[in-house]
């Protein structure tokens, strides 16, 4: 057994199978299944159930997974413990579009100011879309919202964000679902935590929207919120730097729902030591 074992054997478990994996090892398909073949042999266990061109773990599978991890974290942080991790390489970041519009900007600024040899890739989505890409493989730590609940990952308190419920202006204040005059809902798509919480709002309510429009930027949502188009529940921080802010109304949630903790997370054994640096950089540029 070898680490090269391993990690072919890891990456097929991640992507899902043979071909997938060869791509991301940069290897063609057949020496994969080599690889995993030699490595059973060497064994004397099966690792995958095969059905036809579908492959899952068998139980010892299972087994070699948990200790791959362990032994491939282990050999990483070894290998940036003789290296300078800090000052050289990629980081891999993901962020929500609200982190990414209003936290992120200065700190990384700064960051690529001190440490101007790292390469820095950052990658918006949802929760649901940052915590599978950062259990791919394909990110090194994300900005999620709410805890998310995964034995895979490690997590740290990043901060906590105000929502509030905007309208076009003029709109009668919103104490409650009943107070919305048209339940047109303005949102991200369906793995957006903020959205979660509105719909759940609603749903307290015993009120469900007419109708959810997606979109895929605040100013986008906030610009149909300005025409009057449907309500939105977004982070206090996000309005307050909109253009448009005059033309909204803000409305408060009750507190259970008025708050959101923002979350760092990685993979477990992999926490990168430029994470560190760019936190330090972030509570040094809080905007709270």
């Amino acid at each position: 057994m070898n680490l090269t074992d391993l990690e072919v054997f890891l990456c097929v478990v991640e992507a899902g199978g043979i071909t997938k994996a060869a791509e991301r090892l940069h290897r063609v398909p057949s020496n994969v299944t080599t690889r995993v073949r030699l490595f059973e042999e060497d064994l004397g266990v099966p690792l995958f159930l095969r059905e036809g061109k579908r492959m899952r773990l068998s139980p010892a599978g299972e087994v070699l997974r948990g200790y791959a991890e362990k032994i491939l974290g282990l050999a990483r942080e070894a290998r940036e413990s003789v290296c300078d991790d800090l000052h050289n390489g990629i980081l891999r970041l993901g962020s929500m579009e609200s982190a990414a519009a209003v936290r992120l900007p200065q700190p990384l600024s700064e960051f690529h100011r001190c440490y101007p040899n790292v390469i820095l890739e950052l990658h918006t989505g949802s929760t649901r879309q940052l915590v599978s890409q950062l259990l791919a493989g394909e990110l090194d730590a994300a900005l999620v919202v709410d805890s998310v609940v995964d034995d895979r990952l490690g997590k740290m308190a990043a901060y906590t964000e105000e929502l509030v419920i905007v309208a076009e202006a003029g709109h009668p204040p919103i104490n409650s679902p009943q107070d919305v005059s048209r339940l047109t809902v303005l949102a991200f798509g369906a793995g957006c935590a903020y959205r979660k919480r509105l719909e759940s709002w609603l749903d307290e309510g015993a009120r469900q929207p007419d109708r959810i429009m997606e979109f895929f930027s605040y100013h986008a949502i906030l610009g149909c919120a300005v025409t009057g188009m449907g309500i939105a529940l977004v982070p206090k921080s996000i309005l307050d730097i909109f253009p448009g802010r005059a033309q909204l109304s803000a409305h408060s949630l009750p507190a259970d729902h008025r708050y959101s903790e923002t979350t760092w997370v990685w993979r477990k054994n992999s926490y990168p030591k430029k994470l560190d640096a760019l936190i330090r950089l972030i509570a040094d540029t809080s905007v709270e």
